[in-house]
């Protein structure tokens, strides 16, 4: 099990960091690179048509301004792929990147997380692997029952600070 993790460029990265980073929380292997959909597309053709042939379950694609990477791996790739948007220098407050990555056409999937959103990118290609992974859906339930524990421990603190005012 293996999520590749590509973006447009290496201004992206910083964003794309917690993709990897939450997917190594769950112990998934990852694949970064930069594959420009406009400035390497004989690089973005290989990637995308032979990602699966080389034992990757999921692809994570970010990109800022127009966007195409994530559609673009996903016309060319049978694995599911799920598209960051990323505000970038060149953008019209992310929307472009938002609206590039969500209106795909019938027939070309692409899940999209919210605008600079590469952490859910990374837990959803963790719950995509967990769908069929044991390991990594407990991994999945003990970080969801984690996040509970911290919503409940910051409620008890809220209301003992209230308590005492």
């Amino acid at each position: 099990m293996k999520v590749a993790i590509v973006m447009g460029s290496d201004s992206d990265l910083p964003v794309m960091q917690e993709a990897i980073d939450i997917l190594k929380e769950f112990e998934i292997e990852t694949e970064v690179d930069i594959v420009s959909a406009h400035r390497t597309p004989e690089k973005l053709f290989d990637f995308s048509s032979n990602a699966h042939k080389r034992g990757i379950s999921v692809i994570i694609a970010g990109a800022g301004g127009a966007a195409h990477l994530p559609g673009m791996v996903a016309s060319m790739s049978p694995l599911p792929v799920i598209g960051v948007p990323v505000k970038s220098s060149n953008s019209i407050d992310g929307w472009d990147s938002v609206l590039s990555i969500l209106q795909m056409p019938g027939g070309v999937p692409v899940a999209t997380v919210a605008l600079n959103g590469a952490k859910n990118a990374g837990i959803l290609a963790a719950q995509i692997i967990g769908a069929s992974n044991s390991t990594v859906l407990d991994s999945i339930v003990a970080y969801k029952e984690g996040l509970k524990t911290k919503v409940i421990e910051a409620a008890e603190r809220v209301k003992s600070s209230q308590q005492e005012k």
